[in-house]
């Protein structure tokens, strides 16, 4: 009786230290592109190895999860094969604008993106899988709908690197929601896809002189180490999402983007009062949202429809896993 009744416990607090570890990775990860920078690579450079390393990364996960019979199977489906490679497109220019972001001190624009998306990807579910909407979210979307004109209002000019973050990753997450491929194959694939573009680049660069993989043992190093930083956050997030409460979930999501909204205020970006308004209602709109998700979950014994939204690229959605394992049992129960 001990051993059964601790051993879930102890599985609840290892998913719960594997979902903070992966949030704090995503956090910090716009330090490791900055590194990269400063050895000299941009935006592209760091995108090339971002995809060819990320490539070798995601075929280790395939491999140890012998999923290598979906991945067989997209490929000789051509209408979802397309659509993954829509899926990779939009989430190369997200990744590109994410790295131009924080390397070119708009870490805050990139932090304001990852706050607005969740509230964004309620507003696409309402419009295009006529999803309802609660008071929550409607008072949470108008709260940070006040805190985008503030913003546009403080930069004089509207927040066009949070909005292309924010919106790209929403296009992808439709799409992903759409396919049905798992997280690791669907990036491995998206990898795939991007790795050959990538790898001609970074061919191109190297032999022209303008590369950096070669420049230094720091700069190979922090090149390399693309590919983990894209990798190793996707393997514990699908890890931990299946074994963790979605409300749970729901909260950590917003643990990146004020890492990164903190890195940014440490490194100087300017932050007036209307700026820091913006993010008031930002962040009000947030606590809406999590008190409102919460609520929903605990309306609903079956099912959880939280909107959990991980680093782009790394999208999977355990809800739909745990819904369909219901459906599954439902014929037994009745």
């Amino acid at each position: 009786m001990t051993a059964s009744s601790s051993s879930p416990s102890s599985e609840a607090r290892t998913a719960l230290a594997a979902g903070v570890l992966c949030y704090l990775i995503w956090g910090f990860v716009p330090l490791v592109f900055q590194q990269m920078a400063h050895q000299g690579a941009d935006a592209w450079e760091i995108m090339g190895h971002r995809a060819v390393w990320g490539l070798v990364w995601s075929l280790v996960l395939v491999v140890l999860a012998r999923q290598w019979s979906q991945v067989l199977a997209v490929l000789r489906e051509p209408k979802v094969l397309g659509w993954l490679s829509l899926s990779a497109v939009l989430i190369a220019g997200n990744w590109t604008t994410y790295i131009v972001a924080v390397n070119n001190g708009r870490t805050l624009d990139a932090s304001l993106g990852y706050y607005l998306n969740p509230l964004l990807n309620m507003a696409a579910g309402a419009w295009l899988f006529r999803e309802r909407i609660d008071w929550a979210g409607k008072i949470a979307m108008g709260l940070a709908a006040i805190g985008v004109v503030l913003q546009t209002l403080a930069l004089g000019h509207a927040p066009w690197v949070s909005l292309v973050l924010a919106l790209t990753f929403a296009a992808y997450g439709i799409i992903r929601k759409r396919v049905s491929v798992d997280a690791q194959t669907g990036l491995f694939l998206e990898c795939l896809l991007l790795a050959l573009p990538g790898l001609i680049w970074l061919i191109h660069i190297e032999s022209t002189g303008a590369g950096h993989f070669t420049a230094s043992a720091g700069a190979t190093f922090w090149l390399l180490f693309a590919g983990p930083a894209t990798v190793i956050p996707l393997a514990l997030f699908a890890w931990a999402a299946r074994r963790m409460p979605l409300s749970s979930m729901g909260f950590l999501q917003f643990l990146a983007p004020t890492i990164v909204f903190i890195i940014g205020a440490l490194q100087g970006e300017a932050l007036g009062p209307l700026r820091i308004a913006s993010f008031v209602f930002i962040w009000l709109a947030v606590g809406v949202f999590a008190v409102g998700a919460v609520m929903k979950v605990r309306r609903s014994s079956r099912t959880a429809e939280t909107i959990v939204a991980p680093e782009p690229g790394l999208l999977d959605d355990p809800a739909e896993d745990r819904m369909a394992a219901l459906d599954d049992e439902a014929p037994s129960s009745r």
